[in-house]
């Protein structure tokens, strides 16, 4: 995708709500927006409303096609679940009905139930369909019933009750009087005619039309519907759905949902911990008496340009070299902005890749022992080039630096991660810090296959880094068997009943990405999942049980839950 300016953050190319969002937002606010995607949106105030969906790295924005609004629809850490549903939406025909991707948000609210604003829908509308089916079919959403216009005074009449309402719901005015799509745009809504529901026959024009007497009546009866609001208002908390509908196969909507979610979970977790939350103050910390000054994304790129020309130096120390990277890793921390603009530099990337192949390989020790300065620079370089993968997958030049002379820079990568976790130091110390860089490595191959999963999923000829690609380049790999064992056997720890305590936010974010690691090898690659379900059967079967994750995982950590299901996942591959 073009990208729209020199300044923008954004995958996609929609230069008119671009502006408006550079226009209405924050810097802080507009840095950290991912991308945004036109969709039919379906909720419990919304029916069936052309709009642009716009996702930052904590919440979900909504905001009409001709953007005048911008309304937070819900935060990430309300997300229960996202899926793809696999039905034929009833408003839509011909092409767009085949191609339309439904993603079902499911998120929890202590919002009492509402129902749809009068000028959304005059129809009640019908539960949808809370599976997923292995074929699609028509789905239940209900058609909007179109009413007869009768003549001026009953349009000045409805143009009253339209603002008494307004009134009343001005906080979700903005979200539910949207324009449908204009003619230009290839999108066709069907008529109540092409619905499988029977439409409401029209009424008489004769008996529409009020009398004098009916007006007054008909206004209190409208304010007596605002005061008496159909809430189910129980103070506790419920689900809710939020549905979006993605004319087109190609689009990314989904996987863009699923991976800002990720980022969420994962960053929210380690937020709990002092240490992390001190690292990222400049974002976490909400009270503007605390808050840094934000820096300006001209400011970002010449500090970033600043800091490379002091890495790329020759004859720089080990010491001054890990400095430097513990203040890019602390910029990485608190601006989104640098992360982006850090895939923008080919030359710095490069040189972190060069720099870990050089310190993990290249430079043992007659032993093959490795040394504490080779691994505290190793661990601090896998864990930029971490940061910098999380929170990026819609930026550009990331793909096509990576995918550059058929993925050259990320085989090298992938292939420098890996290392032998049975090298037996001589230092206690020097165990310890194998053991820190192979849990960063664990992270930064579990944003790869992040990276991996839109290949996978989706067919486009310009990206070929698939979870499959990734796993095929670093199964050769000598140390591959024990690399996955270390992991599988530090899940196992977490698991069981030998440690008492509860995990802390770094070791359940590991959990979490551990599992998503050992789930790729056996849903990918024939020979890893071979390999594991017959090396370390006994281990899934009497140790990876969801209930010891739910008794382990603090239930206020964001990321218990996910990793909850990703191990019932786990278990139902090995059965």
């Amino acid at each position: 995708m073009a990208r729209i300016g020199p300044g923008s953050p954004h995958s996609r190319g929609n230069i008119k709500l671009d502006s408006f969002l550079r226009r209405n937002t924050d810097q802080a606010v507009y840095e950290r927006i991912r991308s945004y995607e036109p969709c039919v949106v379906v909720s419990e105030t919304i029916n069936k409303a052309y709009m642009h969906v716009v996702l930052s790295d904590e919440l979900v924005f909504l905001t009409e096609y001709a953007p005048r609004t911008l309304t937070a629809a819900l935060s990430f850490r309300r997300v229960r679940d996202i899926k793809l549903v696999n039905d034929l939406p009833d408003f839509l025909r011909g092409k767009h009905r085949e191609l339309c991707q439904h993603i079902r948000i499911t998120y929890v609210t202590e919002e009492p139930v509402r129902r749809r604003a009068l000028w959304s829908s005059k129809g009640q509308r019908s539960p949808l369909p809370p599976a997923e089916p292995p074929s699609r079919r028509t789905s239940h959403c209900p058609p909007t019933t179109r009413t007869f216009e009768g003549d001026r005074t009953q349009r000045n009449y409805n143009e009253i009750e339209i603002r008494l309402l307004a009134s009343a719901h001005s906080k979700t005015l903005s979200l539910i009087r949207v324009p449908q799509p204009p003619s230009l745009l290839p999108l066709q809504l069907s008529s109540p005619a092409d619905s499988h529901t029977s439409p409401l026959s029209p009424p008489n024009p004769r008996s529409s039309l009020p009398q004098r007497d009916q007006v007054p009546r008909r206004i209190r009866s409208v304010l007596s519907r605002l005061l008496k609001r159909d809430y189910v208002c129980s103070g506790e908390e419920r689900e809710a759905e939020l549905h979006l509908y993605a004319v087109s196969r190609a689009s990314r909507l989904y996987l863009h949902l699923q991976s800002s979610w990720n980022s969420f979970i994962i960053r929210s977790t380690l937020l709990l911990d002092p240490l992390y939350r001190g690292r990222c103050r400049a974002l976490s910390d909400s009270s503007p008496g605390k808050q840094l000054p934000v820096v300006s994304r001209e400011r970002t790129a010449h500090l970033l340009a600043q800091l490379s020309c002091e890495l790329l130096q020759e004859g720089v120390s080990v010491e001054r070299l890990y400095l430097l990277l513990q203040e890019l890793r602390t910029a990485a921390h608190r601006s989104a902005a640098l992360c982006r603009l850090f895939w923008k530099s080919r030359d710095i990337f490069v040189f972190l890749v060069q720099t870990l192949e050089e310190s993990l390989h290249g430079c043992q020790s007659k032993h093959g022992e490795y040394t504490a300065d080779q691994l505290l620079l190793s661990t601090l370089t896998v864990q930029t080039l971490a940061i910098m993968f999380r929170g990026t997958e819609g930026e550009p030049a990331r793909l096509d630096l990576l995918s550059a002379e058929k993925g050259a820079l990320a085989s090298r990568l992938l292939l420098v991660l890996i290392c032998d976790p049975e090298i037996q130091n001589q230092e206690r110390d020097c165990e310890a810090l194998l053991q820190e860089y192979l849990d960063a490595s664990c992270s930064l191959l579990f944003e790869l296959l992040l990276l991996g999963q839109e290949a996978s999923t989706y067919s486009f000829a310009d990206n070929f880094l698939s979870v499959g690609w990734i796993l095929r380049v670093v199964q050769p790999h000598p140390h591959l068997l024990s690399f996955l064992g270390y992991q599988v056997k530090q899940m196992v720890l977490v698991l069981s009943d030998l440690e008492d305590s509860s995990p802390s936010p770094a070791e359940s974010v590991l959990l979490y990405q551990r599992c998503r690691l050992l789930l790729a090898c056996l849903q990918y690659n024939n020979q890893l999942s071979q390999h594991l379900r017959s090396k370390f059967r006994e281990e899934f079967r009497y140790f990876l049980k969801p209930s010891c994750a739910e008794e382990k995982l603090p239930p206020h950590y964001p990321i218990s839950q996910p990793t909850v299901r990703l191990i019932e996942e786990l278990i139902s591959l090995n059965r």
